[in-house]
């Protein structure tokens, strides 16, 4: 299979840049070749290789002067340098001079075919890096990406809430991204040079969640030696986010709506209050509506927290962000694990984009890290993806009536191709990836299975 890398080779000796060439060409590269620096200087000024190879010793200038013509470009080729006059000085000098790696001839070929593949995977990977953090610069906001219409308007709506001062309510499905917006809500806000602290509410047992809140004097309780100060103290001038706030007990419900009415705390055991200055953030996936109709959330305390409220959108409804966010995260799993894999087959893709992801962002990202580990290069493809996924994607087709005619609903019916693509990938599903296996099921020639799949 031909590979997409294109190579730019500067080398004087004609009969060493044939060889090279043909080598490299055997190999499935591009090669653009020519014999000093002033040509490989001209095509490096009209193209952007992956790799330069330029041997040190050129006629007129040497293969380092292209190094600093190599800045100019966007995403720099990988540089190679060989040379007849090999030392350890003219390696280091190679190598500080911006060069990734350094060959001595005779060349051993094995040896050079290697080092290209190696250095061009370098590159590959620092380019999926790359395009990571353009993806972040140009997608994201405070570091949540979203460009559909429901999260612009939510992020409209942070901004304008920003600026305010009084309690927000956050609420939205787990996984939708609670905490992020919470934090852009602080960073936004006047307040961002002033602490950001979070507590979650479900994970601190009820008998010490009033000492974490708001601090204790000493001797207060038994084991309580000296004071200590708590969380909304330490968040003084800035931001506590109350996570899980739907989980907070009632009796401490009441003692969080006196603070949000008169800005005052008392540590447990003390006899004194304290002024604070804090701006809260509560967090929920609970209904608290149906939590105040059951009793478990007490009402007025919901119409202080609703006042600023601001709804997060379930991944479902947000179109063509699941597909942004599956980029963005097999990007960030291919820099992390220093993996290749390109991006989704077109049925993946469909698959993703129709899955209603009920742990929503959280459980995309699982999703593309767990296909992405499984998949052994190029595209992911439908059998990479989790089960869940495919057994939400339904019958392949609906079947006739008893009788033998078409449902009502007949227009809405796949055609033999859709039906023939999506009977192939389950097939291939089935048999864990296994082409000729399907291809036996399917009646087929793994020749032909190949054709289908291109």
């Amino acid at each position: 299979m031909a590979k997409s890398e294109h190579i730019l080779l500067v080398e004087d000796d004609s009969a060493l840049r044939e060889l090279l060439e043909e080598e490299l060409e055997a190999e499935g590269y591009r090669v653009t070749s020519c014999g000093d620096a002033e040509q490989g200087l001209h095509w490096l000024q009209t193209q952007s290789p992956d790799l330069l190879i330029s041997d040190l010793r050129l006629p007129g200038k040497d293969g380092l002067s292209l190094l600093p013509a190599l800045k100019a470009q966007e995403m720099p080729p990988a540089v190679l340098i060989i040379t007849a006059f090999g030392s350890v000085q003219q390696a280091v000098k190679a190598l500080q001079a911006g060069a990734d790696d350094f060959l001595t001839k005779p060349l051993e070929m094995d040896h050079f075919l290697l080092t290209v593949s190696r250095l061009l995977e370098n590159r590959r990977l620092r380019s999926e890096v790359q395009q990571y953090r353009n993806m972040l610069a140009m997608e994201q906001f405070n570091g949540i990406i979203g460009q559909s219409p429901a999260m612009q308007q939510l992020f409209h709506q942070i901004r304008q809430v920003a600026t305010a001062d009084g309690p927000v309510l956050v609420q939205g499905e787990s996984g939708t991204g609670k905490e992020l917006v919470s934090r852009a809500l602080h960073e936004q806000s006047p307040r961002s040079k002033g602490p950001y602290m979070v507590v979650n509410c479900g994970g601190i047992p009820g008998e010490l969640m009033e000492s974490e809140f708001f601090g204790h004097a000493a001797g207060a309780f038994t084991g309580a030696k000296s004071r200590r100060a708590g969380l909304f103290q330490q968040a003084d001038g800035g931001t506590l986010l109350l996570d899980e706030m739907g989980e907070m007990p009632l009796p401490l419900q009441a003692k969080l709506l006196r603070v949000l009415q008169d800005g005052k705390i008392r540590p447990v055991g003390s006899d004194h209050e304290i002024q604070l200055d804090v701006r809260i953030i509560a967090a929920t996936n609970r209904n608290l509506t149906e939590a105040v109709a059951d009793g478990s959330f007490r009402e007025d305390l919901f119409y202080r927290l609703e006042t600023f409220a601001l709804q997060i959108p379930p991944l479902r409804e947000r179109g063509d962000d699941i597909q942004r966010l599956a980029g963005f995260f097999l990007a960030r799993f291919n820099a992390r694990q220093q993996r290749s894999v390109k991006g989704f087959s077109d049925e993946a893709q469909a698959l993703l984009q129709q899955y209603s992801f009920p742990g929503n962002v959280r459980e995309l990202q699982n999703a593309v890290e767990r296909a992405a580990t499984f998949c052994d290069g190029g595209l992911i493809e439908v059998q990479h993806l989790p089960q869940r996924i495919l057994e939400q994607a339904g019958p392949v087709f609906e079947p006739v009536t008893s009788d033998g005619v078409l449902p009502e609903d007949a227009d809405t019916l796949p055609s033999l191709e859709t039906v023939q693509r999506q009977h192939i990938h389950r097939v291939l599903t089935a048999t864990g990836g296994n082409k000729r296996r399907a291809a036996d099921i399917l009646g087929i020639t793994r020749r032909t299975l190949y054709r289908w799949l291109e």
